[in-house]
């Protein structure tokens, strides 16, 4: 063999045994940039533990807008005289206003048997009944369309007694009415709506009225005048 190829696989087998040394002792080169990518990426997706976490973004918060329901378009008109406004739906209660003769106001409810429909009395924020099956009162619209109100509060009751020793005429009514001294006490007493009354003398039927009277819930109106005028205690 010649000297020439004799160096010649000298240098080769130098070069091939340096190649293995740095393969055992560093790896492949070719891995570290991937590695070096890797890093870098978990970097940009979960900031370290040095750096200020962004506070979340606020929402604002939505609102639910609830809208009042108009009330159906439900007017009533007094004709032919003034209506009674009562503190409840029946003739027991109260009267606590007049609507007067050609005035119309809205209807905002109605009794459970539609029998009588409340509104607000003319000028005032108080509420009150007026009923409707009578020749007085006009209704435009349709009554059914409006809640019903259920009143749950009780009248207290009312009643005439006559402290005379004379036998009485009430109107309106057309009660009559024994006087004081007359059989049992509670045939001279009796129990009506409130509102206003007469007692007449039927001892003295030519003469004029008796006693007015103003009956309100819970109280009892005494008679205590006969016809001639003549006053009396009620025992």
């Amino acid at each position: 063999m010649s000297t020439f190829r004799k160096v010649l696989i000298a240098l080769l087998l130098i070069i091939f045994t340096q190649g293995c040394v740095l393969m055992q002792a560093g790896g492949s080169p070719e891995l570290e940039p991937t590695a070096t990518l890797q890093a870098t990426a978990s970097l940009e997706a979960s900031p370290s533990s040095s750096s200020t976490p962004l506070p979340p973004p606020t929402v604002a918060p939505t609102a639910t807008v609830i809208f009042p329901t108009p009330l159906p378009s439900v007017i009533i008109t007094a004709v032919d005289g003034n209506v009674f406004i009562r503190r409840g739906p029946g003739m027991p209660y109260n009267t606590i206003g007049i609507l007067q003769k050609g005035i119309s106001v809205q209807v905002i409810a109605r009794d459970i048997l539609s029998n009588w429909a409340q509104i607000k009395i003319p000028d005032t924020d108080i509420a009150g009944w007026v009923y409707l099956h009578t020749l007085y009162t006009k209704i435009d619209g349709d009554l059914s369309q409006l809640p019903d109100f259920t009143f749950t509060e009780w009248p207290a009751p009312a009643y005439i007694k006559n402290c005379t020793e004379h036998d009485m005429f009430i109107t309106p009514g057309n009660t009559y009415l024994p006087s004081l001294y007359t059989n049992a006490k509670f045939l001279n007493e009796y129990q009506v709506d409130p509102g206003t009354y007469i007692a007449y003398d039927m001892f003295y039927p030519d003469e004029p009225e008796a006693q007015i009277l103003e009956v309100r819930e819970g109280v009892t109106a005494y008679i205590t005048i006969n016809g001639r005028g003549e006053g009396h205690k009620c025992p």
